[in-house]
């Protein structure tokens, strides 16, 4: 995580120093009180407190307030959004008595933090989410462990809710699950309840009445077009391959093509529109992908190799699960990656 630590007492600068030396696994700027940094050499918070909070809202992925939390909840109350973006925000007193959990506890990794800076400072780690409280299964922590989109983020509260009364909710994978399942959590070959939680590739797949899709990003695109086609023709030949598997665009995670496609204009503004990773192969690196493809000579006669999207997905992601499909100088090809729940 890159986190970002403010202090506004002497004190708490000696804190700051300490932290950022000791979490070593994380990448942590330290940033104090102008007049208590420049004594412990740390970077003053400027050139105010509230633009300050407001750069590290879009940069960090957490921000440790080492003051009173009132310092901390006036600073991040105009910049706080949605669980599902927001940073986690921590708040630990300048004495190292306690840390506390403020913001994005499961989600955005605060309650995960706080207790790696209790370790740290000797601080009681001070966590209030309901389900860790009552040692519940919390659907948000498992997907962000397992690197699941969640689709529906109010029946994410709903099932937290269910689970805190001590009632049971429907779960279901279609992918392999290893470890014990909580008890709460319902297999879907019993009786199903109204609501329940399933992890799949389809927003369609929908085995409960209000069910909650946990979507794995498991999914290559590998991409082959002409020069210079505008990247919505593109956006319309991926998502018409998506749709015609059945797979949401929640659960890709990279796009792959040849490197003679690395600067393609269009394919470049797709996966910034999506946030997907893009990597890109030579020839001779797409030779070596194992499988059947589709041959095309004239894709060799220009790229040296006899298939760009297929081989170039598989190459990335894992075993192609969809061929290619060829339209308007875009070729779309599908492969999936070995992936399994963890509980």
């Amino acid at each position: 995580m890159k986190i970002a630590i403010a202090s506004f007492t002497r004190n708490g600068c000696v804190w700051n120093q300490k932290l950022c030396a000791a979490l070593k696994k994380h990448s942590c700027e330290g940033y104090a009180l102008e007049k208590y940094g420049k004594e412990a050499g740390i970077p003053a918070i400027a050139p105010s407190l509230p633009a300050w909070t407001e750069r590290m809202f879009q940069e960090m992925d957490a921000i440790l307030f080492i003051g009173a939390c009132g310092i901390a909840v006036r600073s991040i109350a105009p910049y706080v959004k949605s669980k599902k973006t927001d940073p986690a925000v921590l708040c630990m007193d300048e004495q190292g008595k306690f840390v506390i959990s403020l913001l994005s506890g499961h989600i955005g990794g605060a309650n995960e933090l706080t207790e790696e800076v209790a370790a740290v400072t000797g601080a009681v780690p001070v966590i209030t989410t309901a389900t860790d409280v009552n040692h519940k299964f919390a659907v948000d922590v498992f997907a962000v462990k397992n690197h699941c989109e969640i689709c529906e983020m109010e029946l994410a509260k709903e099932a937290a809710a269910l689970l805190v009364d001590g009632k049971t909710v429907g779960f279901c994978s279609r992918f392999p699950v290893e470890g014990t399942k909580p008890e709460e959590l319902i297999p879907e070959e019993a009786a199903k309840p109204s609501m329940g939680i399933c992890i799949t590739t389809s927003e369609e797949d929908s085995p409960y009445e209000r069910t909650l899709h946990l979507i794995p990003k498991v999914i290559t695109v590998g991409i082959g077009c002409k020069k210079n086609t505008p990247a919505g023709r593109i956006e319309e030949k991926v998502l018409a391959a998506l749709a015609a598997a059945g797979i949401s665009p929640k659960a890709v995670r990279q796009a792959a093509s040849i490197d003679l496609k690395a600067q393609e204009p269009g394919i470049l503004q797709l996966v910034e529109k999506y946030g997907w990773q893009y990597r890109t192969f030579s020839a001779e690196e797409l030779e070596t992908a194992e499988g059947e493809f589709t041959p095309s000579p004239f894709v060799k006669k220009i790229t040296g190799i006899d298939n760009v999207c297929e081989r170039s997905a598989v190459l990335a992601g894992g075993r192609l699960i969809k061929k290619k499909k060829a339209a308007d100088g875009v070729t779309v090809a599908l492969a999936a990656a070995d992936w399994r729940a963890v509980f």
